[in-house]
């Protein structure tokens, strides 16, 4: 059954238009808060959220609404996405919140649900709050409204738990880290652990101010930090994005390692020491044939999932797999955290570059992409483009041209209106022209 306000990553939509507004924030804080509170017992929850201005707005009406029905409330300010997790377990949370729409602009927010365990709800919980959201949801008795109180050391129990994280005995001593927090979450706690840890931290995007998050900075505009590498000299780049669950890594010449290779390190470097669980990797359909190849060389598998970071996450718990993550940084490491954590991989990478005694340089490139080409196009509410004929037909004559030379990927963004066309072919003009054939038609289906 299709869930019809959760998609791939909690709630999300623009801020204050439905269902990102103070009402629905409300009503789905009461509707968590009496699925968690079923039995009647006292319950807490903690809610941490990014740096955009609407996050003051959700936080209060998610607060009303959980202590409406008799939820304890522990706020964590600016938080990243894994610090919220964590957090929820170490304080015996029944539930736990992030308020963050990740990468997304300021413009947009979302409301992120983790269980009792510290990781995100399962499909089957996300129905059951639905469905207590589209009743009557019944209140507390006075006597048994919640409380709600401020955490103010919950950024050092995070910095803590991520310092405990670098292989003992190692420091950074001697090496210039930037670190681009992406004007985010992670703006305090990310060069904090990186200077404690004995780096020379050059900060980029932590001058938040409700409007710049994610803006020209961060890990899906690496252009700045890029910049402040090759102009400090420094050694590495570690580039976060809105929520700090996502990471993208560059040399000291300002070149990028996506997840898919930040992967390939890790799981090289965890199967040779015997700590990669399974032998396999987890990853989604999005990752490049490369990385499959570079694997299988190694007598390592590849195990993939649908997009989104939950669903590598599932299979991980399934198998008893300890790595796996997105390419587009993602990176989730179960002995250390419950989601992706893009500080906890920027660290490894690090790790290895002590260890090794190897310049980033050397590190980054694990193996050869198979060209692959990504366009997203944007619809308009109320539009279906994929059940649009020609573009099925054109999806179809594309698979047809691919076939035996490489694959294509079409599907729609669960966390924006985004139809995204992905291909891979040894053959670039090939690639090019099957990308660009079901771009047209998309587009037309999307502007009729």
């Amino acid at each position: 059954m299709a869930r019809k306000f959760f998609g791939t990553d909690g709630v999300r939509g623009r801020a204050n238009t439905f269902p990102m507004t103070a009402d629905m924030a409300l009503k789905l804080g009461a509707a968590a808060g009496r699925y968690f509170r079923q039995d009647g017992n006292e319950h807490r929850v903690v809610i941490g959220k990014d740096t955009r201005l609407s996050g003051y707005m959700i936080e209060n009406a998610l607060t009303a609404g959980l202590t409406s029905t008799g939820m304890n409330v522990f706020l964590l300010g600016p938080m990243p996405t894994p610090a919220v997790g964590l957090l929820t377990t170490s304080m015996r949370a029944d539930l736990g919140i992030m308020i963050s729409a990740s990468h997304n602009p300021h413009y947009d927010n979302g409301i992120k649900f983790f269980g009792p365990d510290g990781y995100k709800l399962s499909d089957q919980a996300e129905h059951e709050i639905e469905a207590l959201l589209e009743g009557e949801i019944v209140p507390a008795q006075p006597q048994n409204i919640g409380r709600a109180k401020r955490i103010d050391d919950a950024m050092g129990r995070y910095v803590e738990r991520a310092k405990a994280t670098f292989p003992a005995g190692l420091r950074l001593d001697g090496l210039k880290v930037v670190v681009d927090c992406a004007n985010g979450a992670a703006y305090k706690a990310a060069p904090t652990v990186l200077w404690e840890l004995g780096a020379e931290v050059i900060p980029v995007g932590v001058t938040p101010n409700g409007f710049n998050i994610n803006e020209e900075c961060g890990s899906t505009d690496t252009r700045a930090a890029a910049e402040t590498v090759v102009a400090h000299g420094a050694h590495l780049g570690i580039c976060l994005d809105g929520d700090a669950d996502r990471v993208m890594v560059l040399d000291e010449n300002g070149h990028v390692a996506d997840g898919d290779q930040l992967m390939a390190l890790l799981a090289s470097r965890w199967g040779a020491e015997g700590m990669l669980k399974g032998g396999a990797l987890v990853a989604t359909v999005m990752s490049n044939l490369g990385l499959e190849r570079h694997l299988e060389a190694q007598g390592l598998r590849l195990e993939r999932t649908n997009v989104g970071d939950r669903y590598v996450v599932a299979a991980m718990r399934e198998q008893g797999y300890n790595l796996g993550g997105e390419q587009s940084g993602h990176i989730v490491m179960t002995d250390y955290a419950t989601t992706g954590d893009g500080l906890l991989a920027g660290l490894q990478f690090l790790a290895a570059m002590v260890q090794t005694e190897k310049p980033a340089s050397e590190l980054i490139r694990q193996f050869e992409p198979v060209p692959q080409k990504l366009e997203n196009v944007r619809f308009g509410a109320g539009k279906q483009p994929l059940n649009d004929a020609a573009v099925q037909a054109a999806i179809a004559e594309a698979e047809a041209d691919l076939k035996g030379n490489g694959r294509l990927l079409i599907r729609k963004s669960g966390t924006e209106p985004l139809i995204r066309v992905m291909a891979e072919c040894e053959d670039e003009a090939q690639l090019n022209a099957s990308v660009l054939s079901v771009v047209q038609a998309v587009e037309a289906a999307a502007q009729a």
